[in-house]
């Protein structure tokens, strides 16, 4: 039988922000919007929502003039992400029914 996956990494949005966070230290805003393609209004309700479910740190600050918007993988965010991938990879075993 095959494990849930989690229902808010497995937007693809959202699962985007996370695979991108996983292998760096933080990102901005700008550079996440720029990856993915996403408006930056749609970015701002799903990285609320990784937020929300303690899986992202958002911090706000200026450079210079300009508000920045960074963003961390908390370690409850890597744990599940991790899980989501494991759970992935036991979908396309060999073997599986």
């Amino acid at each position: 039988m095959y494990s849930d996956l989690d229902p808010l990494l497995h937007s693809q949005l959202r699962l985007a922000i996370m695979s991108m966070l996983i292998g760096a230290d933080e990102a901005d805003f700008v550079y996440i919007r720029e990856k993915t393609g996403a408006t930056a209004g749609n970015l701002s309700v799903q990285l609320e929502k990784l937020k929300e479910a303690g899986y992202l740190e958002i911090r706000k600050s200026f450079k210079g003039n300009y508000p920045c918007t960074t963003c961390k993988i908390t370690p409850p965010g890597i744990k599940a992400f991790e899980k989501y991938v494991k759970t992935l990879q036991e979908y396309i075993k060999p073997g599986q029914p």
